[in-house]
Protein backbone atom coordinates (compact mmCIF):
# COMPACT_ATOMS: atom_id res chain seq x y z
CA UNK A 1 0.00 0.00 0.00
CA UNK A 2 1.48 3.72 -1.06
CA UNK A 3 0.41 6.07 1.25
CA UNK A 4 1.79 9.71 0.55
CA UNK A 5 2.90 11.79 3.08
CA UNK A 6 1.93 14.93 1.40
CA UNK A 7 -1.98 16.11 1.03
CA UNK A 8 -2.38 19.47 -0.66
CA UNK A 9 -5.37 22.06 0.12
CA UNK A 10 -6.15 23.06 -3.12
CA UNK A 11 -9.30 24.20 -1.89
CA UNK A 12 -8.82 26.15 1.03
CA UNK A 13 -9.51 29.53 -1.03
CA UNK A 14 -12.77 28.54 -1.63
CA UNK A 15 -13.31 27.76 2.15
CA UNK A 16 -11.62 30.79 3.87
CA UNK A 17 -10.79 33.23 1.19
CA UNK A 18 -7.07 32.83 1.24
CA UNK A 19 -4.82 30.03 -0.24
CA UNK A 20 -2.63 27.63 1.79
CA UNK A 21 1.02 28.31 2.96
CA UNK A 22 3.75 25.37 3.00
CA UNK A 23 5.91 25.15 6.21
CA UNK A 24 8.73 24.22 4.91
CA UNK A 25 10.48 23.85 8.75
CA UNK A 26 10.75 20.44 9.48
CA UNK A 27 10.33 19.14 5.70
CA UNK A 28 13.07 17.49 3.95
CA UNK A 29 14.16 18.68 0.43
CA UNK A 30 12.43 15.58 -1.38
CA UNK A 31 9.32 16.82 0.62
CA UNK A 32 9.25 20.18 -0.22
CA UNK A 33 10.28 19.07 -4.24
CA UNK A 34 7.21 17.00 -4.28
CA UNK A 35 5.38 19.49 -3.16
CA UNK A 36 6.31 22.02 -5.98
CA UNK A 37 5.91 19.43 -8.70
CA UNK A 38 2.39 18.81 -7.42
CA UNK A 39 1.98 22.62 -7.54
CA UNK A 40 3.57 23.29 -10.53
CA UNK A 41 1.16 20.04 -12.33
CA UNK A 42 -1.76 21.90 -11.20
CA UNK A 43 -0.79 26.01 -11.75
CA UNK A 44 -0.99 26.83 -8.80
CA UNK A 45 1.35 29.29 -6.97
CA UNK A 46 2.25 28.33 -3.39
CA UNK A 47 3.81 30.52 -0.52
CA UNK A 48 6.32 28.97 1.13
CA UNK A 49 7.18 29.74 4.74
CA UNK A 50 10.08 28.95 7.27
CA UNK A 51 12.38 28.37 4.04
CA UNK A 52 15.77 28.64 5.19
CA UNK A 53 18.51 29.86 3.05
CA UNK A 54 19.71 26.40 2.90
CA UNK A 55 17.00 24.75 2.32
CA UNK A 56 16.55 27.05 -0.92
CA UNK A 57 19.82 26.38 -1.91
CA UNK A 58 19.12 22.66 -1.71
CA UNK A 59 15.75 22.83 -4.23
CA UNK A 60 16.17 22.07 -8.20
CA UNK A 61 17.37 24.73 -10.22
CA UNK A 62 13.88 24.80 -12.07
CA UNK A 63 12.22 25.26 -8.91
CA UNK A 64 14.54 27.99 -7.15
CA UNK A 65 13.97 30.47 -10.63
CA UNK A 66 9.98 30.16 -10.13
CA UNK A 67 10.39 30.99 -6.48
CA UNK A 68 10.50 34.67 -5.35
CA UNK A 69 12.85 34.22 -2.40
CA UNK A 70 13.45 36.29 0.86
CA UNK A 71 16.21 35.74 2.93
CA UNK A 72 15.27 37.88 5.96
CA UNK A 73 11.71 36.79 5.94
CA UNK A 74 12.62 33.13 4.97
CA UNK A 75 9.82 33.43 2.65
CA UNK A 76 8.99 32.27 -1.17
CA UNK A 77 6.27 32.91 -3.69
CA UNK A 78 6.04 29.83 -5.81
CA UNK A 79 5.01 30.99 -9.45
CA UNK A 80 2.63 33.63 -10.28
CA UNK A 81 -0.45 35.13 -8.25
CA UNK A 82 -2.34 37.43 -10.40
CA UNK A 83 -3.54 40.05 -7.30
CA UNK A 84 -4.15 43.23 -7.56
CA UNK A 85 -4.57 44.90 -4.94
CA UNK A 86 -8.22 46.63 -4.47
CA UNK A 87 -8.55 48.51 -1.30
CA UNK A 88 -6.73 51.22 0.30
CA UNK A 89 -3.84 50.17 2.38
CA UNK A 90 -5.65 48.89 5.86
CA UNK A 91 -2.44 47.64 7.92
CA UNK A 92 0.60 48.99 9.83
CA UNK A 93 3.38 46.48 10.46
CA UNK A 94 5.54 47.85 13.81
CA UNK A 95 8.85 45.62 14.37
CA UNK A 96 9.91 47.35 17.84
CA UNK A 97 13.32 47.04 16.86
CA UNK A 98 15.69 46.09 13.63
CA UNK A 99 16.01 42.30 15.41
CA UNK A 100 12.11 41.88 15.15
CA UNK A 101 12.70 42.19 11.51
CA UNK A 102 12.37 39.17 10.65
CA UNK A 103 9.33 38.04 12.39
CA UNK A 104 7.80 41.61 11.00
CA UNK A 105 8.66 40.95 7.32
CA UNK A 106 7.08 37.30 7.58
CA UNK A 107 4.09 39.04 7.89
CA UNK A 108 4.42 41.74 5.37
CA UNK A 109 5.67 39.02 2.79
CA UNK A 110 2.56 37.10 3.93
CA UNK A 111 0.10 40.15 3.05
CA UNK A 112 1.86 41.07 0.12
CA UNK A 113 1.36 37.57 -1.53
CA UNK A 114 -2.23 38.07 -0.62
CA UNK A 115 -2.80 40.94 -2.53
CA UNK A 116 -2.28 43.59 1.11
CA UNK A 117 -0.69 46.31 1.03
CA UNK A 118 0.95 47.70 4.06
CA UNK A 119 2.78 50.54 5.11
CA UNK A 120 5.96 49.33 8.01
CA UNK A 121 7.11 51.58 10.44
CA UNK A 122 10.22 50.22 12.32
CA UNK A 123 13.02 50.49 15.43
CA UNK A 124 10.10 52.45 17.35
CA UNK A 125 10.59 50.30 20.80
CA UNK A 126 10.06 51.51 23.86
CA UNK A 127 13.42 52.26 25.35
CA UNK A 128 12.79 55.31 23.29
CA UNK A 129 9.59 56.46 23.39
CA UNK A 130 9.83 59.34 21.26
CA UNK A 131 10.71 57.72 18.01
CA UNK A 132 7.06 55.83 18.51
CA UNK A 133 5.45 59.32 19.18
CA UNK A 134 7.01 60.68 16.11
CA UNK A 135 4.92 58.43 14.36
CA UNK A 136 1.88 57.54 16.07
CA UNK A 137 -0.29 59.17 14.49
CA UNK A 138 0.64 57.38 10.77
CA UNK A 139 0.16 54.52 12.51
CA UNK A 140 -3.80 55.51 13.86
CA UNK A 141 -4.68 55.92 10.04
CA UNK A 142 -4.82 52.15 9.91
CA UNK A 143 -7.68 49.90 11.25
CA UNK A 144 -4.78 46.96 11.82
CA UNK A 145 -1.73 47.26 13.29
CA UNK A 146 0.74 44.25 13.86
CA UNK A 147 3.23 44.73 16.52
CA UNK A 148 6.19 42.51 16.87
CA UNK A 149 8.19 42.41 20.15
CA UNK A 150 10.52 40.37 22.16
CA UNK A 151 12.45 41.23 25.63
CA UNK A 152 9.47 42.49 28.07
CA UNK A 153 6.89 42.36 24.59
CA UNK A 154 5.50 46.20 26.27
CA UNK A 155 5.12 47.78 22.71
CA UNK A 156 1.65 45.84 21.91
CA UNK A 157 0.38 47.33 24.56
CA UNK A 158 0.92 50.74 24.57
CA UNK A 159 0.33 51.05 20.59
CA UNK A 160 -3.04 49.35 21.98
CA UNK A 161 -3.63 52.13 23.85
CA UNK A 162 -3.21 54.65 21.57
CA UNK A 163 -5.07 53.33 18.87
CA UNK A 164 -8.50 52.74 17.29
CA UNK A 165 -7.99 49.98 15.56
CA UNK A 166 -7.51 46.17 16.06
CA UNK A 167 -3.87 45.66 17.58
CA UNK A 168 -2.46 42.18 17.46
CA UNK A 169 0.68 41.14 19.37
CA UNK A 170 3.42 39.11 17.55
CA UNK A 171 5.85 38.34 20.73
CA UNK A 172 9.57 37.31 19.09
CA UNK A 173 11.67 35.31 20.56
CA UNK A 174 14.40 38.40 20.64
CA UNK A 175 16.13 38.63 23.91
CA UNK A 176 18.15 36.76 26.52
CA UNK A 177 17.61 35.53 30.30
CA UNK A 178 14.18 35.80 31.52
CA UNK A 179 13.03 36.53 28.20
CA UNK A 180 12.75 32.58 27.84
CA UNK A 181 12.55 32.90 23.84
CA UNK A 182 9.31 34.95 23.97
CA UNK A 183 7.52 33.76 26.38
CA UNK A 184 8.25 36.39 28.28
CA UNK A 185 6.43 38.50 25.28
CA UNK A 186 3.65 36.18 25.19
CA UNK A 187 2.49 36.66 28.60
CA UNK A 188 3.01 40.46 28.51
CA UNK A 189 0.44 40.28 25.39
CA UNK A 190 -1.67 37.75 27.82
CA UNK A 191 -1.93 39.66 31.03
CA UNK A 192 -1.68 43.19 28.74
CA UNK A 193 -4.20 45.68 30.33
CA UNK A 194 -4.87 47.28 27.37
CA UNK A 195 -8.48 46.30 26.32
CA UNK A 196 -8.71 44.20 23.07
CA UNK A 197 -5.23 43.37 22.55
CA UNK A 198 -4.78 40.09 20.22
CA UNK A 199 -2.18 37.71 20.31
CA UNK A 200 -0.57 35.52 18.04
CA UNK A 201 2.16 32.26 19.19
CA UNK A 202 5.76 33.41 19.33
CA UNK A 203 7.11 34.58 16.08
CA UNK A 204 4.08 33.30 14.02
CA UNK A 205 4.20 36.53 11.42
CA UNK A 206 2.38 34.01 9.21
CA UNK A 207 -0.78 33.89 11.61
CA UNK A 208 -0.76 37.90 12.40
CA UNK A 209 -1.02 38.55 8.88
CA UNK A 210 -3.76 35.92 8.52
CA UNK A 211 -5.77 37.35 11.27
CA UNK A 212 -5.51 40.88 9.02
CA UNK A 213 -6.69 39.17 6.03
CA UNK A 214 -9.69 38.02 8.33
CA UNK A 215 -10.93 41.52 9.49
Amino acid sequence: MNVSDINLDFERAHRIGFDEAILCEGKRTDQIIRILDEAQVKGAPFLLTRLSAAAYEELEPGHRSAIDYDEVSRTGYFGTRDVTPSRPIRVAVVPAGTSDTSVSRETVRTLHYFGEEVIEVCDVGIAGLWRLLDRIEEIREKPVIIVAAGMDGALPSIICGLVTGVAIAVPTSVGYGVCDGGRTALNAALASCAPGLLSVNIDNGYGAACAALRT
